[in-house]
């Protein structure tokens, strides 16, 4: 069975949206396709802006290979940089410099940070850079410059000629208030510079103009093409899609609402829509939507101080329509299971593998790797050696994997440093020891003895822990989960942990055996 031939059947979400895209295909007959994502540069790009990417551009490959790549695709960045500043985002500086340019285009207005011409160019650059960084193959596009180009003049141009036709579809969606001052075409005042929400006086088809009150009283009538005008968001919505011919775009469910009027201003201008997927959307820590002016939930940059760019990838892939937390505390559990996934994938036959994660992440090639330890035995690795730095880690890790050194595992190397940063920010300040009850002082002190009897080079997880096993069956606990929970509150200061023979393996019996002492002598609780 071919790779093609398996995709069509392939249960993995991209595919399904892919087989959606190429039946619309078919029945259009374009030659080429093309993928869009839409970005508001109003604030700092956040994890939702590289998400949609992340996805889109899985979407795009698994559709490529269910063609045989045969018909061209694209992917389009858009960036709707042309939109007035209504507030100033709490998270960048310069506030009272920013105040005194609000309702101008983001375009115009300076760069608080003082790198770029504008705060939209500062945006897009910021954006631009993660997404080179991860390798996304894309064309970005700004809404000012096709505006102001003329690229969608003539897509303008109709709008204004159906302009009765698009109010028929907005009108009914406003309260009475915003009916009476309602209008598609956003003016931008030739005097202010403001993108003005003011009704219009008249509309002129035949000559491409409209008229309207600008903010001191006096009618202007501009022409609706040359950047003088925008549309506002959700007919742009749709005439982007008209002027650009979008097959394929996927929003957050705070656009589900409005899809519909997207897809019936694109109709009215002439044009199919594209097919959409609407993915639920990421949660801060207290479970509220991520912001860009609010800068809460994490940034891709925060992400990457402490897990790895696939573990982001990964969490990105799994089930986008269900609403997902983005907090520091979902990171070590993404860079485990993306390891998982990864040592699973060369055992896999030829439909399980497109079913995998990886096969979307690396755009069908996964790397070889196997990760000798998991990034939550990392964490307990530096918290019970204080690590400050990788060097603690090595230590550990070059006698239990004989051969893996920095040089020759630089994918673990990096791990090591993300661990470390992870334990130092996270892990240590919410450390509590206690000390050890009498049954569970019975059970070390016993396991201790058993720990002895082996020797003192062994490396086999399963063998050390049965071994642990034995030791808390050997006493009375109501649940073995109490004895797990007790060595990890003891000598972690942690609740959880990891498969405790897999850590005495890693951090060393003799390490172990006086880990376990120091517990039960109350240093630990004394030291943190």
């Amino acid at each position: 069975m071919s790779l093609s031939q398996a995709a069509a059947n392939a249960k993995a979400w991209p595919f399904e949206l892919a087989r959606e895209i190429l039946k619309r295909v078919e029945k259009s007959g374009k030659d080429e396709v093309i993928f869009e994502t839409g970005y508001g540069p109003s604030g700092l790009p956040h994890m939702g802006t590289f998400g949609e990417v992340a996805r889109t551009s899985m979407v795009r490959h698994a559709f490529r290979v269910l063609t045989d790549d045969r018909i061209k695709t694209r992917l389009i960045c858009f960036s709707d940089d042309m939109d007035g500043m209504r507030k100033v985002p709490s998270n960048v500086p310069q506030q009272e410099l920013l105040q005194q340019y609000l309702q101008k285009p983001l375009t115009d207005v300076p760069d608080p940070f003082g790198t770029h011409e504008g705060f939209a160019q500062h945006n897009n650059a910021r954006l631009q850079a993660f997404l080179d960084g991860f390798g996304f193959e894309y064309e970005f596009l700004s809404a000012t410059e096709q505006y102001r180009s003329g690229a969608f003049d003539a897509v303008l141009l109709r709008a204004l000629e159906r302009y009765d036709d698009i109010m028929k579809v907005m009108l009914p969606t406003l309260g009475a208030e915003r009916q009476a001052t309602y209008s598609p075409f956003l003016p931008i005042s030739p005097k202010t510079g403001h993108v003005l929400y003011v009704p219009m006086k008249a509309t002129n088809p035949e000559d491409g103009t409209i008229t309207y009150t600008d903010e001191d009283g006096e009618d202007v009538t501009l022409p609706v093409t040359g950047g003088n005008v925008k549309l506002q968001w959700k007919p742009d919505f749709g005439m982007r899609w008209a002027a650009l011919g979008v097959d394929f775009e996927m929003f957050g469910k705070d656009h589900q609402t409005n899809a519909p009027i997207y897809s019936r201003i694109c109709r009215i201008l002439g044009v199919e829509p594209p097919v959409q997927y609407v993915y639920e959307l990421f949660l801060d820590e207290q479970g509220e939507k991520i912001s860009k002016s609010k800068g809460n939930g994490l940034s891709v940059e925060e992400w990457l101080r402490y897990g790895t760019p696939e573990s982001l990838s990964l969490y990105n892939f799994v089930k986008p329509r269900t609403a997902k937390r983005l907090y520091f505390d979902v990171i070590p559990k993404a860079v485990d299971e993306y390891y998982q996934h990864l040592a699973a994938y060369g055992a896999q036959d030829g439909a399980q593998k497109l079913e995998n994660p990886v096969w979307h992440i690396h755009d069908g090639q996964p790397p070889e790797h196997d990760m000798p330890v998991s990034f939550a035995m990392l964490l307990n690795l530096a918290s019970v050696a204080g690590a400050r730095d990788k060097t603690a880690l090595w230590g550990f890790l070059s006698r239990y994997a004989p051969g893996a050194t920095p040089k020759t595992d630089p994918a673990l190397d990096a791990l090591t440093e993300r661990a470390v940063a992870y334990y130092e920010d996270f892990v240590a300040p919410a450390r509590v020891y206690r000390e050890a009850s009498d049954l569970e002082r019975a059970a070390m002190l016993d396991l201790i003895a058993r720990l002895k009897a082996l020797d003192p080079a062994e490396k086999d997880p399963e063998t050390i822990q049965n071994e642990v096993y034995a030791a808390g069956k050997a006493q009375p606990f109501d649940n073995l989960r109490d004895w797990f929970k007790g060595l990890y509150e003891v000598l972690l200061g942690q609740s959880q942990g990891p498969r405790f023979g897999g850590f005495v393996a890693v951090y060393g019996i003799p390490e172990t055996i006086a880990l376990i002492e120091r517990g039960l002598a109350g240093e630990l609780v004394k030291a943190d």
